[in-house]
């Protein structure tokens, strides 16, 4: 079973696996840790991952990448369309109002949504973990940000079921963190708790985590996150700085140009990096537009100054989560900066003027989110023992369900004639259930919905499930229990409701208790810390409640109505009370999800991404009979004229060298774009030229060493039949005369075969084969080692005398002496006597079955 953690950037993705020594980080085709996450899309196949990143440059504009920003996103947000100004690809909007991605495949245009191209290469992340492990990956835990929402959740888990992965869980990155960060700390405190503020600047976003670390455990404390605060932010201050620059001096305008945006943003890339290092900074590309070179420079304090407005954010989510998580400043105990945007000295100078302590910098900043996850992934399965960590995740999002109210609350229910209650609070633990109880008279609908749309760019509706139909088998209205569940994952969904009828009455004795710890009712406010609330008032106090799915009701207890159940006056007495039998049945649920994909178009899908990995692997393996066509022609046509150069005739290797030519040209012209069966042919066709040439060479290469195995064994066997020792001695002589016999016969067949071999030359067809040597070796070796090792016999001893035959006792058994005594003699022996038992002599030896009772004297 795989334990595979995945870790997807907007730039770059990170495979970690776990192994019995720990966790590693595999490498790729091209033995890098981070694989670009880049789809390109061409006219013969796909390429993916480093294939991607190579080709980027040739075909910017069927190059995707940054798929993050866009899976599970309305073309509308404006954060998107921010982002589509950037891309060198075609984003359009779908029917369905979510992007569609433009690009030209098998010389035709098409479309396709982020969630397939994520699916895409996730493929490529499972194919390089296959590769290292060598087995198959189904199982893994993939890293998703903080800020995603459930629609966005839902997408992740889409691709992975196209890339054919069942993810175990999506995990936080900022909590995957943690996991990495705490779990090897052997030092945790058992009682006090360690807050310790992890900070991630990615590429494309940055996300705060205050967690707090014991002994055995963590737990997240607060979250926050900046959407559009990364590492391109920064490239892209200094892609607009010189792309004005640039203009102005050399009147080019690199936004007319996919190409020259690409370098120039790769360029300016690299340049960040080495301001992080240096105070100042050269810029040079080549030939970057008009065949014109270009030169910039940049001064670290200048680089700031143009990055004050993102340097300004830094600090909103630094004092979000510290305000969340109800701590001063003073209890952040240590800070850790992780993500490949946080090495920008400016963010540092800020985090320790925040935190008033010096960040920590003890994890590696691009591999810990992959290696938490793997971590994570290692604990859910049961293939690894891992040291127990107990990770208590939170979730950051209030998520509330809203319902119509019935018809004799609509007055008093608002204008819009609805009823919500919060279920899922923000900062909830991950997984929760909770379970609702709701009065209605037939189906009814449940929208599910975020409390807080406010920096999420989403529609505040996730999603609306029908419950129904069903009918209460009384006049009044039915009572249902709906069970909500917040997964492992971080997605709500309704996940069964229960139609509750009471059909009898039972009296039965019970004792009852003074009031005292009572149960909480159905009626009841669930406990806060339990994260539930209490449903919006309404005329009907009845008409639904909520309490956690772990809570036991008693609303079937005497005097439930007011919610206390009654209790006598004594402590303890015997009473006879009525209990009521109730029936439960379980009612429908339709789920509709607002923007997720039909479980009919995952399927066509994953059907899709089937044909062009299929295609892809075609065009792979036409490469590789391609590239085997054109080695063969180089290395035989050297081979020709050193090595096999006395193995062939000179009008023999001419014509030889002619066709090989022939084919060459063949492959730079004709041959450019053939089918795998073409190239297969065409290597077979100078195969039956070359392969006889190569034949002769091997044999004459092989031929000495052969026949001194074949004389070695022949003078072997000659040495030991004609010897004097001792060990021979029990061989017949005319035994010994067959072996020297075959030795001469062999000895002469191989002396006249090497004669007619040396009289040819080197180019002629071999008469005396390695293959022939070898089977006479064998036959020889075949005939005379059974006679030469014959085993001395061993020496007669002197029979022993059989005892008087007896009736076998009562389930006797007829046991043999131990072979070694006598090997010659087998006789039956009684094990005792029937009539008179009695115990054997001190000096007999017991028999095989050592049962003293059925052994006797030989």
């Amino acid at each position: 079973m795989s334990v595979v953690g995945f870790d997807f950037g907007n730039e770059s993705c990170i495979v970690a696996v776990a192994r019995q020594r720990g966790i590693d980080v595999v490498l790729n085709d091209e033995s890098k840790r981070e694989t670009p996450a880049i789809v390109c899309f061409g006219d013969k196949q796909r390429f993916l991952g480093t294939a991607g990143a190579a080709s980027t440059m040739m075909n910017p504009k069927n190059s995707i990448s940054q798929i993050k920003r866009l899976i599970g996103r309305q073309f509308a947000d404006p954060e998107l369309q921010q982002d589509i100004k950037t891309f060198p690809f075609v984003v359009t909007e779908g029917p369905d109002g979510y992007p569609l991605i433009h690009a030209r495949y098998l010389g035709e245009s098409r479309t396709f949504t982020p969630t397939q191209v994520f699916g895409m290469m996730l493929s490529n992340l499972k194919e390089i973990a296959e590769k290292n492990l060598n087995a198959a990956v189904v199982d893994c835990c993939i890293g998703i940000p903080l800020y995603f929402t459930d629609l966005q959740r839902r997408a992740v888990l889409d691709a992975a079921t196209i890339a054919g992965l069942h993810p175990l869980r999506l995990f936080h990155e900022t909590t995957a963190t943690a996991l990495a960060y705490g779990i090897y700390k052997t030092d945790l405190p058992e009682n006090d708790q360690l807050n310790v503020a992890f900070v991630d600047v990615g590429h494309a976003s940055m996300q705060v985590c205050i967690a707090g670390f014991k002994k055995g455990q963590l737990k997240v404390l607060s979250q926050s996150y900046d959407r559009s605060l990364g590492g391109r932010d920064f490239d892209e201050v200094l892609f607009n700085h010189f792309a004005a620059k640039f203009k102005e001096e050399y009147k080019i305008d690199v936004f007319q140009n996919a190409r020259a945006c690409l370098r120039l943003r790769a360029a300016c890339e690299k340049l960040k990096k080495v301001l992080s290092a240096n105070p100042e900074a050269p810029l040079n590309i080549e030939c970057l537009m008009d065949e014109k070179d270009v030169r910039g420079f940049i001064k670290r304090d200048e680089f700031e100054q143009l990055s004050l407005p993102i340097l300004e954010r830094v600090k909103g989510p630094l004092e979000k989560a510290l305000a969340e998580a109800g701590l001063t400043v003073e209890n952040v105990h240590m800070v850790e900066v992780v993500g490949s945007g946080s090495r920008v000295p400016a963010i540092n100078k800020i985090l320790t003027e925040f935190f008033k302590k010096e960040p920590r910098r003890t994890m590696n900043a691009s591999e810990c989110v992959a290696r938490g996850c793997a971590l994570q992934c290692a604990i859910l399965s049961p293939t690894f023992k891992v040291r127990e960590f107990q990770v208590n995740e939170s979730f950051p999002f209030s998520i509330s369900l809203s319902w119509k109210a019935p018809s004799s609350d609509a007055q008093e229910s608002g204008p819009d004639n609805k009823q919500s209650t919060l279920v899922f609070p923000k900062g909830n633990p991950i997984p929760s259930v909770k379970a609702l109880t709701i009065y209605r008279s037939g189906t009814f609908s449940i929208d599910v919905q975020y409390d807080d749309v406010s920096g999420l760019q989403t529609p505040a509706k996730i999603s609306t499930y029908t419950i129904g139909p069903f009918q209460s088998t009384k006049n009044e209205k039915a009572k249902v229990k709906v069970k909500v569940r917040l997964n492992v994952h971080g997605i709500i969904s309704v996940e069964s409701a229960t139609l509750l009828e009471e059909e009898e009455e039972i009296e039965v004795p019970v004792y009852k208790e003074p009031a005292g710890e009572n149960s909480k009712m159905e009626t009841d406010e669930a406990p806060a810390d339990a994260a539930a609330a209490a449903a919006t008032p309404s005329t009907n106090d009845n008409d639904v409640s909520m309490q956690d799915a772990n809570t036991k009701a008693t609303a079937n207890a005497p005097g439930a109505e007011n919610g206390t159940p009654e209790a006598g006056d004594k402590p303890v007495q015997m009473d006879t009370d009525t209990k009521k039998k109730v029936k439960k049945i379980n009612i429908p649920v339709v789920e509709l999800v607002y923007g997720a994909m039909a479980a009919t178009d995952v399927q066509k899908a994953v059907e899709k991404e089937f044909e062009m990995a299929l295609q892809d692997r075609v065009m792979e393996e036409t490469k590789d009979k391609k590239n085997a066509v054109e080695a063969y022609v180089y290395d035989m046509r050297n081979k020709l004229n050193d090595k096999y150069q006395e193995f062939v005739i000179d009008s023999e290797r001419e014509a030889f060298t002619a066709k090989l030519q022939e084919v060459e040209d063949w492959l730079y012209e004709d041959g450019e774009d053939e089918t795998k069966g073409v190239y297969i042919a065409k290597l077979e066709e100078l195969k039956k030229q070359g392969d006889p040439i190569e034949e002769r060479y091997k044999e004459y290469m092989e031929r000495g060493t052969v026949i001194d195995q074949l004389a070695y064994c022949i003078n072997s066997y000659r040495e030991a039949a004609m010897s004097n020792d001792p060990k021979f001695d029990h061989i017949d002589i005319n035994e010994k005369q067959k072996v020297l016999n075959e030795c001469v016969e062999a000895e002469n067949w191989l002396r006249e075969k090497k004669q007619h071999q040396d009289s040819l030359p080197k180019y002629a067809t071999p008469v005396l084969l390695s293959a022939d040597v070898r089977k006479k070796a064998e036959a020889v070796d075949r005939f005379c080692k059974p006679i030469m090792t014959k085993p001395k016999p061993l020496p007669p001893k002197p029979a022993t005398p059989e005892a008087p035959a007896t009736p076998p006792p009562q389930g006797g058994e007829q046991q043999q002496q131990p072979p070694q005594e006598n090997p010659n003699a087998s006789t039956n022996e009684n094990a005792g006597d029937n009539a008179n038992p009695a115990p054997p002599p001190a000096s007999a030896e017991p028999m095989e079955t050592d049962k003293p009772e059925n052994t006797g004297s030989a």
